[in-house]
């Protein structure tokens, strides 16, 4: 195949993801022309040409796809500038510079290779709007800012410009863990002591709902189709967009009110009890056995929307009924009520759908107040038998 041809290819396969950029050849040398930044106005675009000093043979054509790769980032990411492609198109430094943004773009190339099945794409899409992207912008900021180039103190110093303690600190720690395995970058020894934050703050602590006010709240929603919403949530612990993919045919009249939240959630199928189980009837969550149609009417079709847009459906609907809490909050203190229930933390973990080591980190002060009062209990039940015998 002659040089043209493939030229060609590479412009096609470019110009399928929706670049405007292309590769040409003229006489024996490649160039790149097509709309790019006025010298003048970066917000003027107009056809020019990007001399790259490359000779016009399969060798210099393999350096000319990397150089329209890297110039389609910088656009992409509003970094392009002319003082790096018009006297010095190959200089080092901003081969390095952008070098680790490539990789990045490669990362998320490969995140989502895998998923084929369109509910599993839609979920990752919102995995990736919420706990990858806010970090990744960061990680690229520091790195932009940085000097020299050192992997180990930008990842640091991204991780360390999230507040100690706080939950957007330890998805970060998460998010970057991922990263750095892709790139085969071995993190410090005491990354996951930096990385520690995950959890509810002393504040929480006294935040959360009671159950009677959990009640009188739900008495306050005006819409019955939304005091469904509100009920399940707060007797089955289920994060918001779940309540909209559950099977709920167990509430009918003569089911085992075991619910299942359905694989095209956020970590997949899981079983739920509720905890309190009275609460079905106190919240008239039997009826949605017979009918979940009674459940508002939004879109799910995760074709043309995300799990996340879902989600934030009932955070708006809490702000509109001034319900004075957050939709979390309900989980949480489903959580809660289930250890002093005296359920095994590794049944709640599951039912809950995360890790045993992240529902111990989050309800660490509840799980330790319940084991020193089992403690307690138990040396008091001792000393009553010595006293009596």
């Amino acid at each position: 195949m002659n040089l043209i041809q493939e030229i060609n290819n590479v412009n096609d396969k470019f110009a399928t993801k929706g670049s405007k950029l292309k590769i040409e050849k003229r006489g024996e040398k490649l160039n790149i022309r097509g709309s790019l930044p006025s010298k003048k106005s970066k917000h003027n675009f107009t056809v020019q040409r990007i001399s790259l000093g490359l000779k016009a043979d399969l060798s210099g054509l393999e350096e000319a796809k990397k150089k329209l790769q890297l110039i389609t980032l910088q656009l992409e990411l509003n970094q392009f500038n002319w003082i790096n492609w018009i006297k010095s198109p190959v200089k080092k430094e901003t081969k390095d510079k952008f070098e680790f943004l490539i990789r990045l773009k490669e990362f998320e190339e490969y995140f989502f290779r895998e998923n084929k099945n369109e509910y599993l794409t839609s979920t990752r899409k919102t995995t990736w709007r919420s706990s990858y992207k806010p970090y990744l912008n960061r990680i690229i900021s520091i790195h932009n800012d940085s000097e020299p180039k050192d992997l180990d103190n930008i990842f640091i110093e991204t991780l360390k410009s999230y507040k100690e303690g706080s939950r957007s600190r330890k998805q970060c720690a998460t998010t970057l863990n991922v990263l750095a395995k892709f790139l085969g970058h071995k993190l410090p020894e005491d990354w996951k002591y930096m990385a520690k934050g995950y959890g509810l703050n002393n504040a929480s602590f006294r935040d959360l709902p009671t159950d009677k006010e959990i009640e009188d709240l739900w008495d306050k929603i005006p819409n019955k189709s939304w005091k469904y919403v509100f009920g399940l949530m707060a007797t089955y612990g289920l994060r918001n967009h779940e309540v909209f993919f559950c099977d709920l045919s167990s509430l009918k009249e003569h089911g085992d009110k075991i619910i299942r939240v359905l694989p095209t959630t956020k970590t997949g199928e899981h079983q739920v009890w509720p905890f309190h189980p009275e609460w079905i009837d106190r919240f008239e969550l039997g009826r949605l056995g017979k009918d979940p149609g009674l459940l508002p009417n939004i879109n799910r079709d995760l074709k043309v929307t995300t799990l996340q847009n879902i989600g934030r459906k009932i955070t708006d609907q809490f702000k509109r009924y001034s319900l004075r809490i957050k939709p979390y909050d309900l989980r949480h203190a489903w959580a809660v009520r289930t250890i002093f229930y005296d359920l095994p933390d590794t049944v709640a973990a599951r039912m809950m759908g995360h890790s045993v080591s992240l529902h111990t980190q989050t309800y660490h002060h509840w799980i330790t107040k319940r084991d020193q009062q089992q403690a307690v209990n138990n040396a008091l039940s001792k000393y009553k038998k010595r006293v009596i015998s």
